[in-house]
């Protein structure tokens, strides 16, 4: 086990367990440099149901890719369980992701040439948990978000709410301490979304695992327990009223 693994470890009775301290991010395209946001401050408590909206282009995403260690802030540091999280090295943040961390992307990115119980076993099984017990886990968390009967099928087989499915149990295959999603519903009809959603809402009450959304429906953001709306480079509560 890696120093960061143990240091994650010894921090359980932590309850925030994600942090962004005066995050900074910015990018360069042809010679011109643009900011995308500048110390941005956020917690995230154990349980807790925390959305981040605004304007398309605001940053929303980058902001949760780099909650995620899937890139770097330009300044400041994300921590994970009350420990250094984005100062790490690629595969070592890979790896903590894997540990500790769920990721549920707009499209499933699921992988085509796997079924469903296949897909959801992979973060198990890059564990190297053997083959049995990753099936098991599997095939009850997919009974659980009701793809008992879809398990074997690949994701060409699935409607676009059950490859949304999939995509969040194999986020919780792991039980992670938080929950990440970037437009989980965005790519989904009306009720199909509504449903994905109230499976996250009660998944994230089930497993006591902190969910984070980045989310353009208002409606969908109102029912979390706490909002953040991206704004001018800048990061403010939000008063969901005011949008509506």
């Amino acid at each position: 086990m890696s120093k960061p693994e143990r240091d994650l470890l010894s921090h359980t009775s932590v309850t925030t367990v994600l942090e962004a301290n005066n995050l900074s991010k910015r990018f360069q395209e042809a010679g011109v440099e643009t900011t995308v946001f500048t110390a941005v401050d956020l917690a995230v408590k154990s349980g807790e149901k925390l959305a981040i909206i605004g304007a398309s282009g605001s940053g929303k995403s980058t902001l949760l890719h780099l909650l995620a260690g899937l890139d770097t802030p330009d300044s400041g540091e994300v921590l994970l369980n009350g420990c250094a999280f984005s100062s790490e090295k690629d595969g070592v943040r890979g790896k903590l992701r894997n540990q500790f961390m769920g990721f549920v992307y707009q499209f499933h990115h699921l992988l085509p040439e796997l079924t469903a119980l296949e897909n959801v076993m992979m973060p198990l099984r890059v564990r190297r948990m053997s083959a049995q017990k990753a099936q098991q886990k599997s095939e009850h968390l997919l009974t659980r978000v009701g793809l008992g009967h879809r398990m074997h099928h690949k994701p060409t087989e699935l409607s676009g709410g059950e490859r949304q499915r999939v995509a969040i149990a194999r986020a919780l295959i792991t039980e992670p301490k938080c929950l990440l999603a970037d437009e989980p519903t965005g790519n989904l009809d009306h009720r199909s979304a509504d449903q994905v959603f109230e499976l996250l809402l009660e998944l994230n009450q089930e497993f006591n695992t902190a969910l984070v959304i980045v989310t353009h429906d208002l409606a969908l953001a109102n029912k979390m327990d706490r909002q953040l709306c991206l704004l001018d480079g800048r990061v403010q509560s939000a008063h969901i009223e005011s949008f509506l």
